[in-house]
């Protein structure tokens, strides 16, 4: 089976070399402090970051399609999200009624101004929004890090859905231990520019 990503001697400043596999429908949880390049790992698989090494989606090379096309399959959920237009309906082409109800959102929502969002909210329409382009391949930068526990479980449940309903891979940047264990097959602890002490989660 080809792996949904493999990441081989990537590097990315004084990160690295870095070397993961992630299977179909697998999810691969990171965890370690902050600075540890964790974000930076996820930005440079995404290529949102000049690096070394090469990483393939579905055995495809990142190289060989262009950016634009490469960051549809290969979602990433930043921290920090991105919005470019007055309205949070602006943002979705396509019907997100199931997804609003599933994270709690009432799909008035859809006529906010973005300035009107919560942070909470705001992650979890990203996440929303994100979805829309059904990537085979989720990188989650502490995608409920702004949520109380009901709506964190929420999203929870949802990744687990969707990932197995389309297989997608899922590299997930987290905190929490309890969560990762929970959500993850295999946790890496990442310190010192690399990758260490693989957990495997029964």
């Amino acid at each position: 089976m080809i792996p949904r990503l493999q990441v081989t001697d990537l590097s990315i400043h004084a990160v690295g070399p870095l070397n993961l596999v992630v299977e179909p429908g697998e999810c691969v949880g990171l965890s370690g402090p902050s600075g540890s390049g964790k974000s930076l790992f996820l930005r440079a698989v995404a290529d949102l970051e000049p690096h070394g090494g090469t990483v393939q989606l579905d055995g495809t090379e990142q190289a060989l399609l262009p950016a634009p096309h490469w960051r549809r399959q290969v979602g990433l959920l930043p921290a920090e999200s991105a919005w470019w237009f007055d309205t949070v309906g602006a943002h979705f082409s396509t019907p997100v009624t199931e997804g609003l109800q599933h994270l709690a959102l009432d799909s008035r929502i859809l006529t906010w101004p973005v300035a009107r969002l919560s942070s909470g909210e705001r992650q979890r329409l990203a996440l929303l929004r994100l979805l829309e382009n059904q990537p085979p391949l989720l990188l989650l930068d502490e995608p409920t890090a702004n949520l109380d526990e009901e709506n964190t479980r929420r999203v929870e449940t949802l990744m687990v859905d969707y990932r197995t309903r389309t297989g997608a891979g899922i590299v997930w940047v987290g905190h929490s231990k309890a969560q990762l264990q929970r959500m993850a097959d295999r946790i890496y602890s990442m310190a010192g520019g690399g990758f260490n002490a693989v957990t495997v989660v029964s």
